[in-house]
């Protein structure tokens, strides 16, 4: 229940999960939860910044039609 608490206060989440991934005095299950918590974030991150090109590109292509 911690784990859940202090994942819902900003720029504390992103540290802990790193902690809790690549600690030493970890159990192994929650060990194992937290990397793969930050291959989810890795992901959507990656997913993220492809849609802000394609939404930029859009952007872009269609402010040159009105000039």
């Amino acid at each position: 229940m911690l784990s859940t608490l202090l994942m819902t206060i900003p720029c504390v989440n992103i540290i802990m999960m790193f902690v809790w991934a690549f600690g030493s005095g970890v159990k192994k299950s929650k060990s194992n939860y937290f990397k793969a918590m930050l291959v989810w974030m890795l992901i959507w991150v990656v997913l993220w910044f492809i849609l802000m090109i394609g939404i930029g590109g859009m952007m872009a292509a269609m402010s040159e039609s009105y000039y």
